[in-house]
């Protein structure tokens, strides 16, 4: 761990400009640009309140709002996995040339996409203003399931880009899983309303709920759930260094697999 650790702070520079780059590239090609990211929520979040609020006659005044906490939240982890799982194969060229860390490469894929996740909760504070969500100074406590979030997706992006390495259809079966993930976000609906009773411990497997949860009770302005912090803490810190782990142990594999 020493090791990593040093070799980190030795390339943390080049980290940086691996972030700078992919956020360029991510819009290089679109006329919208950055403001892509500010538009995309807000059309998903008109079409499933839509669908669940005014036809299904779920949710109330403040449902866009809440569609949009757990919408953001669950974009940003799909995606930065996903192109986290791809970026040891897409950078193949210069693995074969050139001495740098590997694990350089996950990490700079989902601290980019993290970077626009968090420009893209400007949405999140703009729709709260028109629904009339007051902040209050549980808002401050959003900092904690934010963080946790960067965490699992580092951990997880650090185990499928191993994965992924040696099992390419990794790409496919993770996609289906996403599906299952986000079914288990509560993003459209209320868990409550669901009358699940004691199988509600569904849910508490899925760490990425139990941080929107806690997000949406900041927002909100509703005290943490102490319990969803401690088992999505738990899981967020188990991935990331098993994570770690597993990748080391595997790296220098991948020169014969890419």
């Amino acid at each position: 761990m020493n090791r990593i650790w040093s070799n980190f702070k030795k390339y943390r520079f080049l980290l940086v400009e691996l972030v700078k780059k992919d956020i360029k590239l991510k819009y290089r090609r679109s006329y919208l640009g950055i403001l892509w990211t500010l538009l995309e929520p807000l059309l998903t979040t008109a079409v499933l309140t839509l669908v669940f609020g005014n036809l299904l006659g779920k949710g109330g005044r403040t449902f866009p709002v809440y569609i949009l906490t757990g919408r953001l939240l669950y974009t940003f982890f799909s995606g930065s996995t996903k192109a986290a799982m791809k970026s040891i194969r897409k950078n193949s060229g210069m693995i074969k040339k050139v001495y740098v860390p590997k694990y350089i490469y996950p990490f700079s894929t989902v601290l980019s996409n993290y970077v626009i996740f968090l420009i893209s909760l400007v949405v999140l504070f703009g729709a709260a203003i028109v629904f009339d969500i007051k902040p209050t100074w549980h808002i401050f406590q959003s900092i904690i399931p934010l963080f946790l979030l960067l965490v699992l997706a580092l951990g997880a992006g650090m185990i499928l880009s191993t994965l992924a390495v040696f099992f390419r259809d990794l790409e496919y079966l993770w996609s289906v899983a996403l599906m299952l993930v986000m079914y288990t976000c509560a993003i459209f609906y209320h868990v409550e309303d669901l009358k699940l009773g004691s199988r509600v411990w569904i849910f508490n497997f899925n760490p990425l709920y139990l941080i929107i949860l806690n997000f949406r009770n900041a927002v909100f302005g509703k005290p943490m759930d102490m319990e969803a912090l401690m088992i999505s803490g738990a899981f967020s810190f188990a991935s990331l260094l098993f994570g770690i782990i597993f990748f080391y142990k595997q790296q220098d594999k991948f020169i014969m697999n890419i």
